[in-house]
Order: C-alpha cells, then sequence, then structure tokens
C-alpha cells in the first residue's frame, strides 16, 4: 500500500508536493472502519482512497504524470537507455533558481511486510543521488545511498551485497538507476521493490486511457473476471446482457496495414498463438410488437456504445484488478463520461471493506464535487491544487485546515466551490463579456 508521495521541481510543482495517504490522528472516529485500512503489524492507518480537486491546468494531472515517470523509470532505465540518452524530465521553468536544478521524486510505500521509501534526484542527463530504506520492524535501515556527484555509494553489507560489486565494475550508467540494474542482476530485495511498482502501482492517465481497453478485453475472456465485470455492468444499469471480446483473426488485418507490422502481428497470431484482441461485441434484447422479448441482437462496443459505457469499460479492468488484488490504482480525471451517481458509486468500491478485503487504494482527480457533499469522505481524503500568482502549484489537504474553517459538519461542497478552500477557477464571464460589450458600445456611439 502506498503511504506517502512526494515531487519537488517537476514542470508545475516549484516546491515539494507530498501526498499523504496515512490516515490523520486529529480523528479516530470519522469513517475509520470504512476508510481506513489498519495493519497491527505495523500500527498503521492507511487510507483506502482519496481525491484531488483544482481548477483547469492547476497541476492535478502532473501530479499523476510525476508518480508515472517515477514508476517508468524504475522499470525501464537499466534495459532500454543508452549512455547519453536524456532522461524524460522537466523541472519547473518558469523560476532562475529551478530550470536548472534537479526534479527530485521519493515514495513510501507497505510490501510483504516492510515499509520502502525510495526516491531518487535527476537531471535530464543524469541521477545525481538516489537512495533505498527499508523499515523490516521498527527501525528504518538504509539498504544504499548513491551519490553520482561524490561518486560515493553507501550499502549495507549483509543486505545489498551486489552494491559495491555493481559500483566496481561501473555497471550503473550515469542515467540509470541502480535499484533497476540491481533488480536486473537478481538482486533479491531490489527486486521485490522493482516487483512492487511493476505489479502493485498502477496510473491510468487520462489521455492514454484507452490502452487499458486491451487489459479489460484480455480479462473479460477469463470467466472469473467476466462474472465480476457483467455484475458491474448490470449494477451500472448499462442494459447490456453480455460483452464479449473478440479475437484478431489472420484474415481480418487491414490491406493498408505497414507490410512489416502486418508480417509480425502475423507471425504472433500463427506461430506463436498469441491471442491479440481487437474488439468486444455487446449484446442487447430485442422485444416484440408487445414489449416481449423476442432475441438478441449484437453491437460494437467501438461503433455503438456511448462514450460513457465505452470509459467504464475501460476503467473495469484495473479496478476490478486492484479490488481483487489490493493494489494501488491512480485514475485521473475520473469522472469524465461518467454520471455523477457512477462516479460516486464505483469510488465507494474502495471505501467498503466487504468488498474491498485486502487493502486496495485508489486516487484520483476530478472536477466532480458530488463526493464532496456525499458525506464519505475523511477530511485527510481530500485534497487541492493550487497555483500561485508565479504559476507555481501547490498540493494541500482539507486535513491542514483549521477546524474551524473545515468542521465535521460543514457542507465542503458548498464551501469549495465558494472558493473557501481555493483550488477554484477565479473567472468571470459574464461580467468580463459584458464589460468588453460595453466599451465596444460607447466606441460605436462615440
Amino acid at each position: 500500500m502506498l503511504l506517502d508521495f512526494s515531487v519537488t521541481n517537476y514542470k508545475v510543482f516549484k516546491e515539494t508536493a507530498q501526498l499523504n495517504l496515512s490516515a490523520s490522528n486529529y480523528d479516530k472516529a470519522t469513517h475509520e472502519q470504512s476508510n481506513v485500512y489498519v495493519d497491527q503489524d505495523k500500527s498503521l492507518r492507511i487510507l483506502r482512497s482519496a481525491v484531488v480537486y483544482g481548477a483547469n491546468a492547476s497541476g492535478k494531472t502532473k501530479l499523476f504524470e510525476s508518480l508515472a515517470f517515477l514508476k517508468r523509470f524504475v522499470l525501464e532505465s537499466s534495459k532500454e537507455s543508452q549512455q547519453g540518452t536524456t532522461i524524460d524530465i522537466q523541472p519547473f521553468l518558469l523560476s532562475e533558481t529551478t530550470k536548472e536544478a534537479p526534479t527530485e521524486l521519493e515514495i513510501v510505500f507497505l510490501h510483504a511486510g516492510s515499509v520502502y521509501r525510495y526516491g531518487f534526484e535527476v537531471t535530464r542527463t543524469a541521477v545525481l543521488a538516489e537512495w533505498l530504506f527499508m523499515k523490516p520492524k521498527s527501525h528504518e535501515i538504509q539498504i544504499f545511498y548513491r551519490d553520482t556527484v561524490e561518486n560515493t555509494l553507501e550499502t549495507h553489507a549483509k543486505l545489498f551485497r551486489k552494491g559495491s560489486l555493481l559500483q566496481e565494475e561501473n555497471l550503473v550508467r550515469s542515467n540509470a538507476l541502480m535499484l533497476s540494474v540491481a533488480a536486473q542482476f537478481n538482486d533479491e530485495l531490489c527486486s521485490k521493490v522493482v516487483t512492487w511498482f511493476a505489479e502493485q502501482l498502477t496510473v491510468v492517465s487520462s489521455i492514454a486511457e484507452d490502452r487499458y481497453k486491451g487489459y479489460t478485453m484480455m480479462k473479460n475472456d477469463q470467466e472469473h473476471f467476466h462474472q465480476k465485470l457483467m455484475h458491474l455492468m448490470n449494477v451500472a444499469d448499462f442494459s447490456i446482457q453480455d460483452i464479449r471480446s473478440k479475437v484478431l483473426e489472420p484474415e481480418s488485418l487491414s490491406e493498408d496495414m505497414p507490410a512489416e507490422i502486418k508480417e509480425r502481428i502475423l507471425h504472433m497470431l500463427v506461430h506463436e498463438h498469441a491471442k491479440i484482441y481487437d474488439t468486444c461485441e455487446t449484446i442487447h434484447h430485442v422485444y416484440d410488437q408487445h414489449n416481449h422479448i423476442a432475441g438478441s441482437t449484437n453491437f460494437s462496443l467501438d461503433k455503438d456504445e456511448s462514450h460513457g459505457t465505452q470509459r467504464f469499460f475501460y476503467l473495469a479492468g484495473p479496478i476490478l484488478d486492484t479490488l481483487e488484488y489490493g493494489k494501488t490504482l491512480f485514475i485521473d480525471e475520473f469522472d469524465a463520461r461518467l454520471h455523477p451517481i457512477l462516479v460516486l458509486q464505483l469510488f465507494s468500491l474502495f471505501n467498503n471493506p466487504a468488498i474491498n478485503t485486502k487493502g486496495a487504494q485508489l486516487v484520483i482527480t476530478t472536477q466532480n464535487s458530488i463526493l464532496l457533499q456525499s458525506g464519505v469522505l475523511r477530511k485527510d481524503q481530500i485534497w487541492f491544487v493550487e497555483k500561485d500568482r508565479f504559476e507555481a502549484a501547490h498540493l494541500y489537504s482539507l486535513a491542514d485546515f483549521k477546524s474551524t474553517l473545515a468542521r465535521k459538519r460543514d457542507n465542503y461542497e458548498d464551501n469549495y466551490l465558494r472558493g473557501k478552500y481555493g483550488a477554484i477557477p477565479s473567472v468571470n464571464l459574464a461580467q468580463s463579456f459584458g464589460e468588453e460589450a460595453g466599451k465596444h458600445t460607447s466606441s460605436e456611439s462615440s
């Protein structure tokens, strides 16, 4: 489970933005049994969900992008980048003090009975520092601390024996992470950490969300998952009787497809016996003149169903998978093309301990304020992103406000929309257009 994530000097975030998913100690009564997962062994109280609000272009998406970069860099830096290849990072460019400074990211998570703290400082050309700490019991242990500026490496003699060898043999490039390289050399501890990133953390981008369509189609081909998906679709009231994934057939490949790609796909289908899912068919009832069921017909998910139905299907795979295996899921623009009641119901799955039995977590960005007025959230689950007048974004929680500004009995939605917590657009289009129209009228009269 994710406990804490922080990012400094990344795109819109000039200063440190910290998303803390440890439940606050100020309140151990509000939704404690439903919204808080308790790890008795570590005496940890961890939030099952959180929501991030903010105006358009405030930095919500960039927060999720920074986490996605952290995961991608951990998984790919050792095997895909080459010496001299630039690192896909961008600092805060609107300040003379940060545009040449490094970006820092750090993450704290609970995995396999231990708490891990991992982070690094990086520029577009090199990893400047990198560290990994582990807390198996009550005390935190340094596994390694790497400083490429001073060319030093501190390692734990027993828990990270391969560290010195990697350093002596110069096996870690300046633009790669030691964690990733050590895992590639089968270091047990580093492999465990990398596995958490690969298997337990998912970030769904609002831009590339449809790439999870293939994942959901693949999962839908498994009967166990299919039954859960259909239950979810029926409860969501889409009037879909069944939904079946369609496998791509060799004869259906387009003639316009580039020959090299077509050859590769044919090889996968014919010789590797791979399954490539092309689309889905939804099944609907057909009714006679008396509105009795007379049969059924097939629709194309892509061509015949609404955009909201498509998005619900795209997200169903990651959501059900996260709940089943106790993973951590971030979804940007969670409410896009979904009815507010669906947004509330899907989000609430994670705050239901009868459903969320393994400590799964959901963190979303949204513009829909229904979650603020629903009474299902604690203050420490509500987060805001707001830019200052110098265009730097700041992340803060409703729990940071004094109790007089955010009392339990308050209508959080009303307060938010009135600007009491910030993180809303400061615009008055009607007044602005009216003043502009008045200028033109005065000019024409004169």
